[in-house]
């Protein structure tokens, strides 16, 4: 199971890495021809769906990573039974919004049949918004793929804080450089 969290992740991260390089592409191109007079008519469409697509995306890597928001430091509090059965409950509420997510993206591209791009009319809303159903798909994934982590996590001795981590990996080289002064 590991190994394809691991495959996963890699391409989500592919994904992501080739949205930001795109977006970034498209910030530049629209700089430059804006500067020498040559204004692109799809620029603001396309940076903002592709500002978009990289959010989504990018929300499904950070939770095939268990990145996204939480409260370990509340659920670490709980006794390892309700631990527990508050990581399910959490996960389940999790996977139960982008079920929901899904659902109602797949009717709101049936609801844009036919409608184009305003400054590419060949290109469909369609496209442009299955952002919205695929990336909870692919949440709903990441999430089910980490979930041997999180029960195991929850049934033994909880889950770790990464900020709190980051804060403290941040803190102890001061302090040490601060001791030597």
């Amino acid at each position: 199971m590991q190994a394809v969290r691991r495959y996963y992740d890699r391409i989500l991260e592919i994904v992501s890495a080739t949205l930001m390089a795109g977006l970034t592409i498209i910030l530049v191109m629209g700089f430059v021809f804006r500067a020498v007079g040559l204004s692109l008519v799809w620029y603001d469409e396309i940076a903002s769906i592709g500002l978009c697509w990289l959010t989504y995306y990018g929300s499904a890597l950070a939770a095939s990573r268990g990145a996204h928001i939480g409260f370990p430091g509340i659920v670490n509090a709980l006794p390892p039974g309700l631990r527990l059965a508050a990581a399910l409950f959490g996960e389940a509420v999790v996977i139960g919004f982008f079920v929901l997510l899904a659902v109602t993206g797949f009717e709101v591209l049936d609801i844009l049949k036919g409608d184009t791009l305003v400054s590419l009319p060949n290109v469909s809303l369609q496209v442009t918004q299955s952002v919205i159903p695929i990336s909870a798909i692919l949440f709903i994934i990441a999430e089910l793929l980490r979930l041997p982590e999180i029960l195991a996590a929850a049934r033994g001795a909880g889950f770790e804080d990464h900020e709190l981590k980051e804060a403290l990996e941040t803190i102890e080289p001061a302090a040490v450089q601060g001791g030597r002064s």
